[in-house]
């Protein structure tokens, strides 16, 4: 008989829980429950709810005990688990063993049965079903300790941390409270409600009244409804007062967790300090005070919406404390501003700042960053829409400035502004437009989702500085291991291969690399290193079937293994899409054929003169074809290379490659070598597995 299901709530309330941290564990938490739930037979699928003081699991239908189950324990075969392999002897060392293993007593009595046709030492059991509430003591402290939020807080005598100090557990299962001690804290059925309201616990006798309490205590806790009413009271606000609100995703779901009742309303500041960049002003607003920036046909507008969490009717003090707090900011940013404007830009101080130990000062960086993107420049002179010498002249410009916004009082202020801050001075000051575009793009793609520089001047200068940062930093070995990457040069490795790819660059890891990388007189390191760490990154970067891209990897030409960057990229892409379209393991299967059939050591030319059959004459005369022919980009170069198909589908039904005439043996294999090699241009398509 099955044991009945009942609700199952469990609550872990704390002190207010830091939004980030929250938000970046929350993916996991239902994970390690099942995990943990599994572990303990029991199969769960809770739903998770939270608020910034509470973690809440409830699961509708919980099994209240687990169900019995046979159990069969298999030992040694007889005549090793007995005493000379007689029974009447007893139990030898091996079989005590098997008893003890199992946690039989000797006095038990042996039991033998037949498995793989042979006699083993057996035992049998029907071990009993566990109410739920006996594992559950067990499975919420294991679960609690499996969360890790980054930093912990230890509080009174405990010396187990977590995220923030709890302060009670309640855990039901259906009307039962379930016993659970963790955190020095024994469990009880009580809840909390909206500070507003009250301080007090309020006991709590099942689920039902839980959810029950909660809702009429001004707690909102399911997340998405507290999230679908910011957004409904801030859709309102904007037909109230005719503006547009940027709704930030990250920022909402950072709000959601700091509230419990959210309460969106609408506050201005004064039109004056529109004057500053607005990504002064939103950053103000968004990163320090958590407030959605407004904007009206023309730009950005001098109103904000914040969201409080309170039950209030009357928001108009919670409106004007924020609008105080908001102007204070925004006045020191504007003095800051004009500061920042009368004192210009002073490179030379950066002489004044390290970059790293032993890779002297952020001055001498930008000198490095320079020698690199004159370089680079030089290598893509044909992609440049301007005179050379006035290209040189804006990135040269460009690097000498990109970093002097550092010594500004307003990115010392707001550390994320760099660049952005920048641009804005390079433009008071007169700089060219390019200049200044390329110091604001110089970081870029700085993630996943992150826009590239949108010049090809600015993408070479962010180009210089991710590859100085990799290149310098693997010169003192400073090299990622692990998880562990201090300096971001994962992410810069990432930017490379995305500006290269969405520009279309060639950067050769053999040729480029080792030239760029001399120039800049850093210290000897191992090319071959900093060669792997790109390719590694490939995968990541491409999301395609990993052995695509290891197939053009494993590919030749006639310099030797493809180690041009965008060459990998644009083959292994090209090669991912067109096997999208094509019956790809009929492809694959007939290529790799024509791999599998050759010797190690095969070389030679075809002579056309040894050709006897159509079949063979027609695969030469398409390869010829094939040679003479100049793509405009890989996807041509792929569909070429797979037109071979029915020609060699016709070669090897009709043509003999192994017969007995050693000169036409020799043609025969030179001509599959040769459809080989020409494969192997864009890569070993005997690597691909689908």
């Amino acid at each position: 008989m099955k044991a009945p299901h009942l609700p199952l709530l469990v609550e872990i309330f704390t002190e207010e829980l830091p939004a980030l941290a929250l938000l970046k564990e929350l993916p996991f938490m239902v994970e390690k429950w099942q995990k943990i739930a599994k572990s303990h037979e029991i199969i769960s699928a809770p739903t998770l709810y939270f608020t910034p003081r509470r973690i809440v699991l409830y699961e509708e239908h919980f099994i209240s005990a687990t169900q019995d189950s046979f159990i069969e324990l298999y030992g040694p075969p007889v005549h090793i688990a007995f005493i000379d392999g007689q029974k009447e002897k007893g139990l030898s060392k091996a079989g005590e063993s098997f008893y003890a293993k199992n946690g039989l007593s000797l006095d038990t009595p042996a039991q033998t049965k037949h498995k793989d046709n042979k006699e083993v030492l057996y035992y049998a059991y029907t071990k009993k079903g566990v109410p739920s509430s006996e594992i559950l003591k067990q499975i919420i402290p294991q679960w609690l300790e499996s969360l890790h939020f980054g930093k912990s807080m230890l509080w009174g005598w405990q010396k187990q941390g977590f995220i923030r100090p709890i302060r009670n557990i309640c855990a039901l299962l259906g009307e039962e409270c379930i016993d659970v001690q963790a955190f020095g804290l024994q469990s009880k059925a009580q809840t909390y409600i909206h500070r507003d309201i009250s301080f007090e616990p309020i006991p709590i006798s099942s689920p039902e009244m839980y959810f029950e309490t909660l809702q009429n205590g001004k707690v909102i806790l399911e997340q998405d409804k507290r999230a679908a009413m910011i957004q409904e009271q801030i859709a309102l606000i904007e037909s109230t007062h005719n503006v547009k609100v940027e709704l930030d995703k990250h920022l909402l779901d950072e709000i959601v967790a700091i509230t419990e009742y959210p309460r969106a309303a609408y506050g201005s500041f004064d039109k004056a300090f529109l004057r500053l960049p607005p990504e002064v002003i939103i950053t103000s607003m968004k990163e320090h005070q958590r407030y959605f920036a407004t904007y009206v046909e023309d730009g950005l507008n001098n109103g904000f919406v914040l969201v409080a969490n309170s039950t209030t009717q009357d928001l108009s003090p919670i409106v004007q404390g924020n609008q105080k707090v908001l102007k204070a900011r925004l006045s020191d940013a504007m003095f800051f501003y004009e500061n920042d404007l009368k004192n210009g830009f002073k490179p030379q101080e950066l002489s004044q700042i390290i970059f790293v130990e032993g890779l002297g000062s952020l001055l001498d960086k930008s000198q490095r960053e320079r020698t690199i993107a004159n370089m680079l420049l030089e290598l893509y002179a044909h992609k440049i829409p301007m005179p050379f010498d006035k290209a040189k002249d804006i990135i040269n410009n460009a690097l000498q400035y990109a970093k002097a916004d550092l010594l500004t009082q307003m990115v010392y202020e707001f550390t994320e502004l760099q660049g952005i801050m920048g641009y804005y001075y390079a433009r008071s000051f007169g700089f060219d437009d390019l200049v200044a575009l390329s110091i604001k793009e110089q970081y870029l793609p700085i993630g996943e989702d992150s826009p590239l520089p949108s010049h090809i001047l600015s993408a070479i200068v962010a180009l210089s500085i991710k590859l100085d940062n990799i290149f310098a930093l693997f010169s003192i070995n400073k090299i990622p291991t692990g998880s562990k990457d201090p300096f971001a040069l994962r992410r810069a490795a990432n930017g490379v291969l995305k500006i290269i790819s969405h520009y279309a660059l060639d950067f050769d890891l053999k040729s480029d690399m080792p030239r760029i990388y001399q120039a800049t007189q850093y210290k000897p390191s191992d090319m071959q290193a900093i060669e792997t760490f790109f390719l590694e990154r490939l995968d990541g970067f491409l999301k395609i079937n990993p052995s695509l891209v290891r197939c053009v990897l494993n590919g030749r030409n006639e310099n030797g293994a493809i180690r041009n960057l965008y060459s990998i990229i644009s083959y292994a892409q090209s090669l991912s899409e067109f096997f999208e379209k094509s019956d790809k393991e009929a492809l694959v299967g007939l290529f790799k054929r024509v791999a599998n059939i050759l010797e190690d050591d095969l070389q030679g030319e075809v002579d056309e003169a040894l050709l006897q059959l159509d079949e063979e004459k027609a695969l030469y005369h398409a390869l010829q074809s094939l040679r003479a022919q100049t793509f405009n980009n890989a996807n041509e170069h792929i569909a070429a290379l797979f037109a071979l198909k029915t020609p060699l589908e016709q070669f090897f039904e009709s043509v003999l490659v192994n017969v007995e005439d050693k000169a036409l043996k020799a043609n025969r294999q030179a001509l599959i070598l040769n459809v080989y090699n020409e494969f192997l241009r864009i890569g070993d398509i005997k690597d691909i597995t689908l």
